[in-house]
């Protein structure tokens, strides 16, 4: 292999190997978030993409981002819309009460 003659290639290469790792434990993460946040998916269905992405990691996350990647930035909006608007409600709230 390359990196093995050279030791600052190997260096490079297991940087790049945990740059690679961390982003994919990043991508799982979101993934089971993005799976409990769904609301268009049953329990079953939840639990069976959860199974799947616990048995086969890699290829039960792409399949997931292949399939249901597109709708997940409208999820993630719809939350951060949310927390924002309990947030906004419950700085409402504080204000209004007078001691």
């Amino acid at each position: 292999m390359f990196a093995s003659n050279y030791p600052l290639a190997d260096v490079f290469v297991s940087t790049l190997y945990f740059v690679l790792m961390i982003f994919w434990i990043i991508l799982v993460f979101h993934v089971v978030f993005d799976v409990f946040r769904s609301h268009d998916l049953s329990g079953p269905g939840k639990a069976l993409w959860i199974l799947f992405i616990l048995v086969l990691p890699l290829v039960g996350t792409l399949i997931y981002v292949l399939v249901r990647g597109g709708s997940m930035h409208e999820r993630q909006v719809q939350a951060v819309q949310s927390q924002q608007k309990a947030f906004e409600d419950y700085i409402r709230k504080v204000a209004n009460t007078k001691e």
